[in-house]
C-alpha cells in the first residue's frame, strides 16, 4: 500500500468521500488526453470563426464534423445513446442537448451554447462555450458574461485535497448574488477514458462536501444557470432537449480540467 493509498484511507475514515483509483489518470493517459483536448479546442475555436446570424445550427454541426473527422478525431456525440448529431446546439431558453436542425436559424439577438465533445485515439475531451449573435439584450449579454465568471470563480475554488463542493459554493454563491438560479439535476462529469464517468459534479453543492479533488482526477465544470427557475423539461418528440420551465434564458460555458499536485489545470474550454 503508497502512501496516496493510506492518505485516501485516511480520508475515507474521516467521512470523506474519495475517488475510486481508476478514476485517477496516469500520466500516459493524461499526455493522450491532452492531445483530444488540443483538438476539441481547435474545433470550437473553428466554430468561433464562423459562426454568424443567417446560419442553421446543421450548419455549426457540419464545421465540427469535418473538422474533427479532417484532424483524425470522431464527434463523441454523434450516436451516443442515439443523440443524431456531432455538437450540441442550445439557443436562448435551451439549457442543454439541442440537436442541430437546418431549419433553425440563428438571428440577431440570440445566445447559443456550443458543446463540443471529442474522441481522438480512443481518449475523450469536452467543453462548450457561449456566442451572441449581433447585438443582444442587456438581459442576454448579462446573463452570459455571469455564466462566464461563474466558471472562472468555480475554477479558483478549485484545489488539490480540496472538495468538489467548493467549485459549487462559488459558482452558486455568485449566481445568486446576481438573480440567477443553477439547474440542480443536470451536472458536470468525469472524463477521459470514457464520455461520461464519475464523479457527477454539481453546482449546488455546500463548501466542503462532495468527493475530495485527488492529483489525477479530470472532470467538467459546466453549470447551467437560468434567469428564472431552475427546474426544466425535456422534449417529449427528440427525447434529448432540455427547455427552461418558465421559456426563460438559460447559459452554460464548460471547462474540462486536470487535478494536478499544484493546482487546476484546463485542458479544454
Amino acid at each position: 500500500m503508497d502512501k496516496l493509498d493510506l492518505k485516501l484511507l485516511k480520508l475515507q475514515a474521516q467521512g470523506h468521500i474519495v475517488p475510486d483509483k481508476s478514476l485517477l489518470k496516469t500520466p500516459e493517459q493524461i499526455e493522450a488526453i491532452r492531445k483530444s483536448a488540443a483538438l476539441n479546442t481547435a474545433v470550437l475555436d473553428h466554430v468561433e470563426a464562423h459562426l454568424r446570424a443567417g446560419m442553421s445550427t446543421a450548419e455549426i454541426d457540419k464545421l465540427v464534423f469535418d473538422y474533427t473527422t479532417a484532424h483524425g478525431g470522431i464527434p463523441a456525440p454523434l450516436n451516443y445513446e442515439g443523440f443524431p448529431k456531432s455538437v450540441c446546439t442550445s439557443i436562448n431558453n435551451v439549457i442543454c442537448h439541442g440537436i442541430p436542425d437546418e431549419n433553425e436559424i440563428l438571428e440577431e439577438g440570440d445566445i447559443i451554447n456550443v458543446d463540443v465533445s471529442t474522441i481522438l485515439n480512443g481518449y475523450f475531451s469536452d467543453a462548450s462555450r457561449m456566442f451572441t449573435i449581433g447585438k443582444v439584450s442587456p438581459e442576454a449579454e448579462k446573463i452570459v458574461r455571469v455564466t462566464k465568471e461563474c466558471v472562472e470563480l468555480g475554477l479558483a475554488a478549485a484545489k488539490p485535497w480540496g472538495h468538489l463542493g467548493d467549485i459549487a459554493h462559488a459558482i452558486n454563491t455568485h449566481a445568486r448574488k446576481n438573480g440567477y438560479t443553477v439547474v440542480e439535476e443536470i451536472g458536470g462529469h468525469g472524463i477521459g477514458l470514457e464520455f461520461h464517468e464519475e464523479p457527477f459534479v454539481s453546482y449546488v453543492a455546500p463548501k466542503g462536501t462532495e468527493m475530495v479533488l485527488v492529483p489525477g482526477m479530470m472532470f467538467t465544470i459546466e453549470p447551467m444557470i437560468n434567469e428564472g427557475s431552475p427546474d426544466f423539461f425535456i422534449d417529449e418528440d427528440n427525447g434529448w432537449t432540455v427547455y427552461t420551465i418558465d421559456d426563460g434564458l438559460s447559459a452554460q460555458v464548460e471547462y474540462m480540467v486536470l487535478v494536478t499536485e499544484t493546482g487546476i489545470e484546463v485542458l479544454t474550454k
